[in-house]
């Protein structure tokens, strides 16, 4: 099995470093992430300047390619570009495997996700993806070895399934801060949808400029629903969540082609 490694915290994360060596034994690894960090940054793509591309020792263990560019940008060049390059004409990774992300990515921040966006690009191109994110308690004591070892187990049982070659999946690993913490359970749970309630702060400048600071962190939300992302990943558990890029409301068709031509169907 060849396994494309990415992120967005870029590629000396300690995330994407934690991941790699827990991955150890799975198949051949190929790191191929931003070059500095890309959080928050979406599915973002670069058009107007060209990437710059550099092999970073990251570890004793690790080696990869650095892209000065977005999440998104690393995937396209890897499957459509670097992948060829390295294993010949035609080849492509069996998988790709994007974090591991230095905070959750849960409910509505699904959709500003780098690292989400780097697997739903896999995702288009036709090569299945699992996205893999921690939620950050007390950062001193973050434990991302035992946070990677959590992910290797889920990660393991996703691939124990036949995966859709456009299908996603978003893991989120519940506040890690000791060695030997306990597996947590699994659950697979639907995206909560309600919007976040972080604020900006109001400030000036030195020069009596006025600026916005963003305020909040990120994990606060206008309410939950039961069974969805947010709640499960509170009470420390895995959350599993199968995400889609097709973003067509089936639903509100049929209104919309009555509204607009007249037609009640085909």
């Amino acid at each position: 099995m060849r396994i494309l490694l990415t992120n967005d915290d870029g590629i000396e994360a300690p995330g994407i470093a934690a991941l790699h060596e827990a991955l150890d034994g799975l198949g051949e690894i190929v790191p191929i992430a931003p070059r500095y960090v890309q959080s928050a940054s979406g599915h973002g793509i670069t058009f107007s300047s060209p990437l710059m591309v550099q092999e970073v020792r990251v570890n004793d263990r690790m080696t990869g390619l650095a892209v000065e560019g977005r999440p998104a940008d690393c995937v396209k060049l890897a499957l459509r570009a670097v992948w060829q390059e390295r294993f010949g004409p035609g080849s492509r990774p069996d998988v790709t495997i994007s974090g591991m992300n230095m905070g959750a990515n849960v409910g509505i921040n699904v959709i500003y996700s780098g690292t989400v966006a780097a697997a739903v690009e896999s995702a288009f191109l036709g090569v299945p993806a699992i996205a893999v994110s921690l939620h950050l308690g007390d950062r001193r004591r973050t434990h991302y070895g035992r946070a990677a070892a959590i992910a290797r187990r889920v990660i393991d049982s996703i691939l124990e399934h036949e995966l859709d070659a456009h299908g996603v999946v978003n893991v989120n690993i519940p506040r890690t801060e000791s060695a030997a913490a306990p597996m947590p359970p699994i659950r697979v749970v639907s995206m909560n949808t309600a919007p976040g309630i972080d604020g900006y702060d109001r400030r000036e400048s030195p020069h009596g400029q006025v600026y916005y600071w963003p305020a909040g962190n990120g994990m606060e939300f206008a309410h939950t629903a039961p069974d969805t992302d947010v709640e499960a990943l509170l009470e420390r558990a895995v959350t599993v969540t199968p995400l889609s890029y097709a973003m067509t409301d089936y639903p509100r068709m049929q209104t919309w082609r009555e509204r607009l031509t007249g037609r009640s169907g085909e």
